[in-house]
């Protein structure tokens, strides 16, 4: 399964509001987050590498996105980054990743039908409550009404946040961003 063909350039690029700022040295909270492996994570007692990414929603085929979907700057790729991290996923675990998940506040029955479909080797994590977003000040966005994250990437070692790319632009670049933050650690 390849990635899907954007071209980038005719899509609004997000902006770096500093919205994100204030998340470097922070310890993750606990915080249980239902997963589409059915189990509850707590990301705060993970030990070793843990790579979260954050993203807004996953579409469904032949279901409309959101009117105006892809002129929301930062809204647009949470298909392509996620394949790209399905894609890198072997050597990000070579490399010292020992946990990769991504989250969003879609419940986790939505979420594991893109689990499937996408055939990602890693759960996504359901933060539908917005405890997790909340505990954290995550950046958001409000789309016909509904509070979604905004997409950033944190790298987190032992339960503390050492790295974060916000905003993400292009989505389907994340994995290899991740690749030279751990790479040069």
């Amino acid at each position: 399964m390849s990635l899907e063909n954007v071209d980038w350039a005719s899509i609004p690029s997000p902006l770096d509001e500093g919205d994100a700022d204030h998340l470097i040295g922070c310890e993750l909270p606990a915080v249980p987050l239902g997963s589409t492996e059915g189990a509850i994570v707590d990301l705060a007692s993970l030990t070793g590498t843990t790579v979260v990414y954050c993203y807004p929603m996953t579409g469904r085929p032949g279901v409309a996105l959101p009117d105006g979907w892809d002129m929301i700057p930062g809204a647009r790729g949470c298909t392509p980054q996620s394949c790209s991290f399905r894609d890198h996923f072997a050597e990000l675990s070579e490399i010292g990743c020992d946990q990769l998940f991504g989250v969003a506040t879609q419940d986790t029955g939505y979420q594991s039908e893109a689990v499937e479909r996408l055939r990602l080797p890693f759960p996504l994590l359901s933060d539908a409550n917005h405890r997790l977003l909340e505990a954290l000040q995550l950046p958001t966005m409000e789309v016909g009404g509904v509070v979604l994250l905004r997409r950033l990437t944190m790298i987190v070692i032992d339960g503390t946040i050492t790295d974060v790319h916000y905003p993400v632009f292009p989505p389907d670049q994340d994995a290899i961003w991740v690749i030279q933050q751990l790479s040069s650690t």
